[in-house]
């Protein structure tokens, strides 16, 4: 373990001399100082002065199992003295690689038996840009090549992934989106649904993937990709009318479907995949985060038989890969994290209790005179900030203003919950116990209270 002797003002200032964070203004940051968090255990985080943080994002949506287990630490030390590292290339493989693909074969939906590892979901999208163009290939159609995916997802940050993503700030930056890669609108009832009821708008928008196919044309589309919940988009969850008319659209359509379940996946809306919490039938997911509860980096994208079938039959090499393909540590500790969601309960739980529980408090937060909605599904969720509920209308002034200042007054209140523009989204680690969601409910009310406070002084608590 590394030691840390350094105060917290002397870690800041080398923080800011040498650390590029991720999505993250420079100057403001270096300005405030970064938080630095040294610590943690269960559901809590503890910043480098001892203050305790409830987190309520579980990292960046992945420590499924909570922090602190040392079975998972344990796993990697042995495995680290065995065989620390070796690469999947050239015909060669190692029993973590072996023993993570068959689990993971057992856990997924019928008929998707197959891993191609990766070390990160952002690798693993990247992977699946290759992979069905490859696929369309193998079978005499290369111009089947453009990939379909929603305004407002997130699929990651490459080049690839990001491009496969429909988040405008990001494309605004390096030359996205790659070409080949287009986006349709997303399913936001709340945001966009206008007059129509959820189920109107959930068919109207699922038919706008045909509408697209036709504009582009059948022979030219490879595959669709879509979050079955959108997590950094806002936790949107499609209206019930969506799926199945995306699935028929898909199947008649001779369109791949790729189940992006980097955020959903292992026990988040209480199955071990929202492809099987919605009845989903993805011919590729791809997996990451709670694969090992963030504890070691590794990603998928986990490959029906009827893919794998055509590329083994054409014979030739699938010219892709990472060098931490299947890293055996990274391996161990993944299989390791499974066995504990699997033997302790912990899927089934998300579920059975926990899920429901938190679903009951988090839908009280609709009650505050600042929420529009409250939703949730499993352990995930998300509260619409709003100057006026029965419009649903946007706040006057800057988009975000309101989420930013109720993200700070969450900090305030040792609450970790994320702001994507003015709503406010939460998913706590899976074992978070029922006192536990009563903290994060209670610091959330007062973290709404404290900005609608700041709202009115400003006199930015009105309608646009």
């Amino acid at each position: 373990m590394l030691s840390n002797n350094m105060s917290t003002e002397e870690l800041q200032a080398l923080d800011a001399a040498h650390h590029l964070h991720p999505f993250t203004s420079r100057k403001e940051i270096n300005a405030a100082g970064a938080r630095v968090l040294s610590r943690a255990e269960g559901v809590f985080v503890y910043d480098n002065d001892g203050k305790a943080f409830l987190d309520g994002m579980a990292g960046l949506w992945c420590v499924n199992i909570g922090y602190g287990r040392r079975e998972l630490a344990d796993v990697a030390h042995r495995q680290m003295q065995e065989l620390p590292y070796y690469n999947t290339f050239f015909q060669c493989t190692h029993p973590p690689a072996v023993q993570l693909a068959a689990r993971l074969a057992e856990l997924a939906p019928a008929g998707i038996n197959h891993s191609f590892f990766a070390g990160s979901g952002s690798e693993a999208n990247d992977t699946n840009i290759r992979l069905v163009r490859h696929y369309w290939a193998c079978q005499g159609k290369p111009e089947k090549s453009i990939i379909i995916s929603r305004k407002n997802a997130y699929h990651g940050s490459a080049m690839g992934s990001g491009s496969l993503g429909g988040m405008k700030p990001m494309h605004d930056q390096g030359g996205l989106p790659i070409p080949g890669i287009v986006h349709i609108d997303q399913p936001y009832w709340y945001g966009e649904g206008g007059d129509k009821s959820p189920e109107e708008f959930g068919l109207e928008r699922a038919k706008l993937l045909e509408a697209e196919i036709d504009r582009l044309g059948e022979a030219n589309v490879a595959a669709f990709i879509a979050e079955p919940i959108q997590g950094a988009g806002g936790v949107i969850i499609p209206p019930s009318t969506y799926w199945p008319e995306i699935s028929r659209i898909c199947r008649e359509r001779d369109i791949l479907f790729i189940a992006d379940e980097v955020i959903t996946g292992f026990g988040r809306t209480g199955q071990w995949f929202a492809s099987q919490t919605l009845g989903l039938e993805p011919d590729i997911m791809t997996i990451a985060k709670g694969l090992s509860s963030g504890y070691l980096p590794i990603g998928a994208s986990l490959v029906s038989d009827s893919i794998v079938d055509v590329l083994t039959e054409s014979g030739g090499d699938f010219n892709h890969g990472y060098t931490y393909s299947a890293h055996p540590t990274a391996s161990a500790v993944a299989l390791e994290n499974l066995r504990i969601l699997d033997e302790e309960g912990i899927v089934a739980r998300v579920a059975d209790s926990i899920g429901p529980y938190l679903s009951e408090k988090w839908e009280t937060l609709a009650d505050h005179p600042l929420v529009g909605e409250a939703r949730s599904i499993g352990l995930m969720g998300a509260i619409e900030l709003t100057p006026d509920k029965t419009s649903r209308a946007k706040f006057a002034g800057d988009a975000g203003y309101a989420g930013g200042i109720c993200r700070t007054a969450c900090m305030e209140n040792q609450l970790v919950m994320r702001a994507v523009g003015d709503s406010m989204i939460i998913s706590p680690p899976l074992v978070i116990a029922e006192n536990e969601v009563d903290q994060l409910v209670e610091r959330a009310a007062k973290a709404l209270d404290q900005t609608l406070a700041t709202l009115k002084l400003e006199g930015r608590y009105k309608a646009a």
